[in-house]
């Protein structure tokens, strides 16, 4: 989840919100790559999920990040909440979930050498305190109520909504991790096909990275229960967006559809307040009942944009949001994933054609397929695993051509092989954890904490 947006000034033309989006048109020399992702914390002995206060918590995490390694820490209403590094960035998620969003790199090997140092850190400081971090899509046995609540004014508000207009809702809130990354584009026509790219491929990404098969310490019957998670949130601003496929869409359209989505607050003076269920059409005019003859600013868009949840997010970037979290190498291997597809203009147009035939029921079809059964789906003729060994070829091409050296390695393409693997065995880290669980666990879910971790 965001923290508050710094945008802009006063919105005084409708043409200000899609002139916001369109502001993040790059020269390809320009384009970065930003990777986030989340992981839950816990208490090596109890395995207990991590408080927020005490002296093995978060704010003793954040604390000692801070003091230890340079980061500053980002307060709300006088309590830690997040930190702050160069271009990187420590939040919190409402249950906990320690994320990281790395700031904007050049290259796959980059983004891998940063993950792998904060996660060195977050080692440093945790394992003396007996915390332990792990990365999966969902949290395996917890329970609703074993959850703290982050001391984020934007999550208490979200808690009760999320509960009142979806079935799954707070279970995303506080029981999931992903990783994702956030990739540029040049222009009004570059932004659209990559976002349709994204949309019509991202089950692809759900089932390669599937890690969730287990929810309140039982087999759900899911690869990836987090992307059940979100079929089941709330469909004012969830899923694949169909009406992206149409013609006509572009900046303005995508304005109009976050202007449709409820707003869930407008951020002032440090404090959250609560504009549950309103209109930002109104908060334009003026008429907003939360704050009475007051007019949005830039910032309240931005904030606003963060509030849509779907399968591929539009900010002045594109978030690619389909992944369930995994191990150090998956970490790695989503951005290369997505920035082999959609860096490369020949890779783009080669991921188009293969999936510019779909229509909407089929691509919703493979974002269940793969949730339910990962990469041993079919949607009509088409098998997920074959679809996917396709797609990673178009990835790896473009990576090839990128031809960004570092690490030992001519190009970023080596970042893909531990997907590879999972074409070729047609088993992704679900099954993998659904092996152990049937086999040397003994049916014993406890020990996915020690197999997990990071």
């Amino acid at each position: 989840m965001s923290i508050p947006q710094s945008g802009g000034g006063p919105i005084k033309r409708f043409e200000q919100l899609a002139e916001f989006l369109a502001s993040g048109c790059k020269p390809k020399s320009e384009w970065r790559i930003g990777t986030e992702h989340e992981k839950f914390g816990f208490l090596t002995d109890s395995h207990l999920p991590l408080p927020y206060d005490g002296p093995r918590s978060i704010k003793a995490l954040m604390e000692g990040l801070r003091d230890r390694f340079g980061w500053r820490e980002v307060l709300e209403q006088g309590r830690i909440i997040g930190l702050t590094r160069g271009g990187a960035s420590v939040s919190l998620e409402p249950g906990g979930q320690f994320e990281l969003s790395g700031a904007m790199m050049d290259s796959i090997h980059q983004t891998d050498a940063e993950t792998r140092a904060h996660l060195a850190e977050v080692a440093e400081v945790a394992g003396p305190m007996g915390v332990g971090f792990m990365g999966l899509g969902a949290a395996p046995v917890w329970s609703h109520e074993q959850m703290p609540m982050m001391p984020k004014g934007r999550y208490r508000l979200m808690t009760d909504y999320m509960g009142r207009v979806g079935t799954h809702g707070t279970q995303m809130m506080y029981r999931t991790c992903t990783v994702q990354v956030n990739l540029d584009f040049v222009s009004e026509s570059d932004m659209v096909q990559k976002m349709r790219v994204a949309l019509a491929l991202q089950p692809v990404a759900t089932a390669l990275f599937a890690s969730s098969p287990f929810f309140e310490g039982r087999v759900n019957g899911h690869k990836s229960w987090r992307s059940r998670i979100w079929r089941g949130l709330d469909d004012a601003r969830t899923g694949m967006l169909p009406w992206v496929f149409e013609p006509g869409f572009g900046f303005e359209a995508w304005a109009n559809y976050v202007l449709d989505v409820p707003m869930y607050f407008v951020y002032r003076d440090g404090r959250y307040i609560n504009a549950l269920g309103q209109s930002f059409r109104d908060f334009l005019k003026g008429e907003l009942s939360a704050l009475p003859g007051q007019t949005p600013t830039l910032s309240d868009w931005a904030d606003h944009l963060t509030t849509v949840f779907p399968e591929v997010r539009m900010k002045r970037y594109i978030e690619m949001r389909g992944a369930d979290c995994g191990d150090v190498a998956h970490l790695a291997a989503l951005p290369a994933f997505w920035v082999g597809l959609i860096y490369d203009q020949s890779a783009l147009d080669a991921a188009w054609d293969l999936a510019k035939g779909w229509d909407a029921e089929t691509r919703e079809a493979l974002r269940v397929g793969a949730s339910v059964a990962a990469l041993q789906a079919t949607v009509g003729k088409i098998r997920m695993r074959e679809l996917a060994g396709e797609v990673l070829a178009i990835s790896e091409a473009g990576l090839k051509v990128r031809a960004r050296a570092g690490n030992g390695m001519t190009s970023e393409a080596p970042y893909l092989d531990v997907l590879k693997d999972h074409v070729a065995t047609g088993r992704v880290q679900a099954d993998d954890m659904l092996a152990s669980y049937h086999g040397d666990w003994g049916g014993d879910l406890d020990r996915i904490f020690a197999d997990r971790s990071f």
